[in-house]
């Protein structure tokens, strides 16, 4: 057999070069510099330059619009954001609140563990930081509820500090943008992401850059369709080339979704007041008000017994309530009881109320409960 020639080896050498896709390019100044400016460019015709939290900014604004977008989208967060800054205007308004406030003005937004980070962290930095927000990476991160991409968020956007970010949004742009392979919750991917996120940083417009990274994920490099004719920095865009966009972000290893049910006491006395219970301080839904519930019937009627003065079988039997966590998910079975008392030796206590409706609203409560006691109203 005739061995091929020195150019059919390059042609084929090149063929293969072609068809395989590119690793991650390295990350030097000039493509920085170009990353960057193209999307500081965008972000002046395009960006979003009216969100509530931008005016006014303040470092306590930002911060709790960035706890707020945790896991919620802006457009989710915005009508509680003005609520909730409405009632507790500042810092020092936040600290002094009761719990029962803050997650009565957080209650429907769902994730409360932020709240409740959000409340404390409030508390520590009047104790520690003269009731402000430090200006410091390492002070920030020490607070409840404010991890390295939050605090370089806030850093940035509140003071225009040149930090890096690495929310959601911003690992896909840089995953898709790079060509990176590879889940980016893993800690190997994440410092990846991470290194490239600091070479992007522009010298100045830091407040912008941020916003512009934010706001390029969620409107253009979408998870699901992302719209490349319209992205800034399409034209060294390695997914883009390749027809990777959707591979990447590399998603998180699937695996089954456990569920769960409970069993959920609804009850109303002769005034139409419902009967609340307020949850353990740690676990799901912590410290919320939300309806008598039990894993299984046998504890339910168990509790009914020891606290109602009404018989267990007299229920009404009402339709699930399908509920999603981020972990498992959880079909709420309620029955409800009308004119019932609780017996003499229970009574009110601090964990254990009757509230009229009109109290509902302050409270906070979880979404499914919240909207099955006033699917009835």
């Amino acid at each position: 057999m005739k061995a091929p020639s020195q150019s059919a080896k390059a042609t084929d050498r090149n063929a293969r070069r072609k068809s395989a896709p590119a690793p991650a390019p390295a990350a030097d100044n000039t493509v920085a510099d170009a990353f960057a400016a193209r999307l500081l460019a965008w972000f002046d015709v395009s960006g979003r330059h009216d969100l509530p939290w931008q005016h006014p900014r303040s470092p306590y604004r930002v911060w709790l619009s960035e706890i707020m977008l945790q896991q919620t989208q802006v457009k989710t967060a915005a009508p509680y954001f003005e609520r909730f800054v409405a009632s507790l205007p500042d810092l020092s308004a936040l600290a002094a609140a009761s719990q029962d406030t803050v997650l009565g003005l957080w209650s429907g937004l769902g994730y409360y563990a932020r709240a409740r980070n959000l409340h404390a962290a409030a508390k520590l930095c009047v104790e520690r930081h003269g009731g402000e927000l430090p200006r410091d990476l390492d002070a920030l991160t020490a607070l409840p509820g404010i991890g390295r991409s939050t605090a370089a968020a806030i850093l940035s956007q509140a003071w225009g500090d040149r930090h890096a970010i690495l929310d959601g949004n911003v690992k896909r742009v840089l995953a898709r943008y790079h060509g990176v392979d590879g889940f980016p919750g893993l800690p190997a991917v994440e410092r990846q992401l991470w290194a490239l996120a600091e070479s992007h940083l522009p010298p100045a417009r830091m407040t912008d850059y941020t916003q512009a990274q934010m706001d390029l994920g969620a409107t253009v490099c979408t998870r699901a369709d992302p719209a490349c004719m319209l992205c800034p920095v399409q034209v060294d865009c390695v997914a883009r080339i390749h027809g990777r966009t959707a591979e990447l972000p590399v998603p998180k290893p699937g695996k089954a979704v456990p569920q769960r049910y409970a069993q959920v006491l609804w009850l109303l006395d002769r005034g139409g007041r419902v009967l609340l219970q307020r949850r353990p301080p740690t676990g799901v839904w912590a410290a919320l008000w939300t309806l008598p519930q039990h894993e299984d019937e046998e504890a339910a009627e168990r509790w009914f017994e020891t606290h109602v003065d009404a018989e267990y079988a007299d229920a009404e039997t009402l339709a699930p309530v399908a509920h999603a966590f981020s972990h498992y998910k959880l079909e709420l079975r309620p029955r409800r009881w009308r004119a019932v008392a609780l017996r003499a030796r229970v009574g009110d206590n601090d964990d254990l109320r009757w509230f009229a409706r009109a109290e509902l609203a302050a409270l906070g409560i979880p979404a499914p409960i919240r909207k099955l006691i006033e699917a009835s109203a």
